[in-house]
């Protein structure tokens, strides 16, 4: 495999300025690379993770069992080829795999931020990475990607940064996180902060790593629901029950029911709770035309070629969200763009889960 996998981190003295008016100061962002610069650096690609995603993003680490969370998608003579381009995924601000989140140590103290973190937004999120491009001689890159809230980044990118990408691929989002997901991730939220072991925000992280926490899993399968679909669900699972229960037992369960408990407790030893809670905030107040009159005005910056792509039966960004910036590009009549809906019951998860459904069109946009 032609990966050329390495990990780095970047340290950054300058203050960055936020969308709130806050600062941080000093920050590290932590990226990762796959396959080789050319010579004039015009054969770079960004990937932009999700929620809970991170800097890994294909490959394999030497003792690791699972690849990086796109790996069907990133490699030589896939879809991302990395024979042919050089790709870079970075941490984002605020999250907890290397890069400066709410579990850092704050300078000049040597106690974590917490709750002293300023709240972020996407567009900040975004900067952080323009400043780390700018740092590594990078001012224009051929493609950005990304899915879910990376498609969010990928899209930001596109309006505050109109000439840095030639391609701009966007899957699995929206232009404005609407009440439903806003509401799912209230739940997660809210069973986070009520959850004992939480300690208001100032729990023992090594802790948390080895006992989990409750109230994140509960959480945390509120989020399974909304990445799924009922009829992901029905095919996956039907009504099938777990082997060794019995169907009168009160605490027996379906195997939906395993699925859940299993992931969500799982998850919450490796994600940091603080974490969740500064990045679905994040996602909550992410609209593409904050600073702006309107959606149209903030589409009006695009300059990239702009690819959309949505997934029908996706319950927590419905296709008609993605829709919707296809026809304001239309209606400023705009013909640098495309938009595909992708015919898919798994639910907002088939970005992740079902490659085949597009890595040829993202072969031809790449290639073209």
């Amino acid at each position: 495999m032609n990966l050329n996998l390495q990990t780095y981190t970047e340290h950054f003295t300058n203050p960055l300025y936020l969308e709130s008016g806050r600062i941080l100061e000093p920050y590290d962002i932590t990226y990762e690379t796959y396959g080789t610069l050319n010579e004039d650096k015009s054969n770079v690609i960004v990937v932009c993770h999700a929620l809970t995603g991170s800097h890994h993003a294909a490959g394999i680490y030497e003792g690791e069992s699972k690849a990086g969370w796109w790996d069907g998608l990133i490699g030589s003579n896939k879809a991302i080829d990395t024979n042919k381009y050089f790709v870079i995924c970075s941490n984002v601000i605020g999250s907890c795999f290397g890069s400066t989140g709410p579990i850092s140590t704050q300078h000049p103290h040597h106690e974590a931020y917490r709750y002293k973190f300023p709240v972020i937004s996407i567009k900040d999120m975004v900067k952080a990475q323009r400043i780390l491009f700018d740092r590594l001689d990078i001012h224009r890159v051929e493609a950005i990607i990304g899915g879910s809230m990376g498609g969010m980044q990928a899209l930001q990118f596109a309006i505050h940064y109109p000439n840095f990408a030639n391609k701009v691929i966007a899957l699995a989002t929206t232009y404005a996180t609407q009440p439903w997901a806003i509401a799912f991730n209230k739940v997660a939220q809210e069973a986070i902060l009520k959850d004992p072991e939480f300690q208001q925000g100032y729990y023992d992280p090594e802790v948390i790593k080895e006992q989990g926490l409750s109230g994140m899993a509960i959480g945390r399968m509120a989020g399974h629901i909304s990445f799924l679909s009922p009829e992901s669900m029905q095919s996956k699972f039907g009504r099938e029950y777990k082997r060794t229960d019995g169907l009168y037992e009160l605490f027996g369960k379906f195997q939906v029911e395993s699925y859940l408990e299993y992931n969500g407790y799982n998850f919450t030893k490796w994600f940091d709770p603080l974490s969740y809670l500064y990045i679905t905030k994040a996602i909550n107040i992410y609209d593409l035309s904050r600073g702006f009159d309107s959606l149209s005005d903030a589409l009006a910056k695009v300059n990239a070629s702009l690819h959309l792509i949505s997934f029908k039966n996706d319950l927590l960004f419905k296709d008609f969200e993605m829709k919707e910036i296809a026809d304001e590009m239309a209606k400023l009549g705009k013909e640098n763009y495309d938009y595909l809906c992708i015919n898919s019951d798994y639910g907002h998860d088939a970005f992740l889960v079902e490659l085949s459904k597009f890595d040829n069109y993202i072969k031809e946009v790449l290639n073209g």
